[in-house]
């Protein structure tokens, strides 16, 4: 097993340069089974090469079950949507590779929901914050969804459909079949030729705008004690227990450090009170934080030991901190005036 450890690592790496979000727990902190067979890969590696979509029957979907609320449409079933191409879309409103694949998804929809296209988007949260109605319901509005999206907070549909992965896509033929599957950002050529083929429609198409391609060196950092891993390069050692932290004199690639007053929390970390500050040593173009606060708390974000904004936070939401049109290395320092800011998680892009 130690062997085969830098492999899984590599390939973990892959997957999150590829733009996705890999599950790694249940809300319940059980550590899911995760395994890329030979044959994912080799149809990933064939897939990446092609712009044609790979096709493969693998049997009736399964049906929408434990939805905690319907948005956008009454409860809907795949049985009662025979005769339909079904797309459906596992996303949460804080994944920032999911907020990148909406607008084609959207897109998607208002070009052949009138040739027999449903799109239902099932939002699964990643963090508690996510299961609340009225956020998701702001996103729903902020992106301009208008299919269906049922709220599957007790991750029973994610279960049901063996998922692992955010942004996820399952098309489903007119038979209630599922026949094409994507996971992660890309191949959004592929999906709209599968979608067209599946309805039936011949000719040529207007292929979407390919995005930039992930710049990103560092892994999505997550801050809470349940995926802290190796990305906290403090000198005291994380507690649930309000503590003083300082930064060290030294930090480390795809690193974060504290100084002032936190607490650590399986999700989290909170700034507890009076002046604190976040360090965290990245390399990308882009950089987005994951955060709330009950009050709002106005930061200051430095790069490089440049100020380059100041942010309000408030709502939970992605926040973001820095954009560039070319990845390398930098130094982001967040400085926080007064306690409330809650910090989930770091991505980039």
């Amino acid at each position: 097993m130690k062997a085969l450890l830098p492999y899984i690592l590599i390939v973990i790496v892959l997957l999150a340069g590829g733009g996705l979000y890999l599950q790694l727990t249940r809300p319940n902190q059980e550590l899911l089974n995760v395994s890329v067979s030979n044959s994912e890969q080799n149809q990933t590696e064939q897939d990446q090469k092609s712009t044609e979509p790979k096709f493969s029957n693998k049997g009736p979907a399964p049906e929408f079950v434990g939805v905690s609320k319907w948005l956008n449409s009454d409860a809907l079933k795949i049985t009662d949507l025979k005769g339909k191409v079904v797309l459906v879309d596992f996303w949460t409103y804080s994944c920032i590779n999911c907020i990148r694949t909406l607008p084609y998804v959207t897109d998607w929809y208002e070009k052949y929901k009138n040739n027999g296209l449903v799109v239902v988007g099932v939002h699964t949260p990643e963090f508690a914050f996510e299961k609340v109605t009225s956020n998701v319901q702001a996103a729903i509005e902020r992106y301009k969804i208008s299919y269906p999206v049922a709220q599957d907070n007790n991750y029973k549909t994610w279960q049901a459909y063996d998922n692992r992965f955010w942004p996820a896509h399952y098309l489903i033929d007119k038979d209630g079949n599922i026949m094409y599957t994507h996971f992660g950002e890309g191949q959004y050529e592929q999906t709209e030729k599968a979608i067209r083929t599946l309805l039936g429609l011949e000719g040529d198409f207007v292929a979407p705008l390919m995005p930039e391609a992930n710049q990103a060196q560092t892994p999505e950092i997550y801050l809470g004690t349940a995926r802290l891993g190796k990305s906290y390069g403090g000198v005291e050692t994380p507690s649930q227990e309000e503590q003083i932290y300082t930064l060290p004199p030294k930090l480390s690639s795809n690193k974060f450090a504290l100084e002032g007053k936190w607490q650590f929390s399986p999700e989290a970390i909170t700034h507890t009170n009076g002046y604190a500050k976040l360090k965290l040593n990245f390399n990308a173009a882009n950089a987005f934080m994951v955060a709330e606060s009950p009050n709002p708390v106005a930061i200051k974000v430095w790069i490089d030991g440049v100020q380059t904004k100041g942010l309000v936070i408030n709502k939970s939401d992605l926040y973001t901190l820095f954009e560039s049109s070319e990845g390398g290395a930098h130094t982001l320092e967040i400085e926080v005036p007064e306690g409330g800011l809650q910090i989930f998680t770091f991505t980039f892009g």
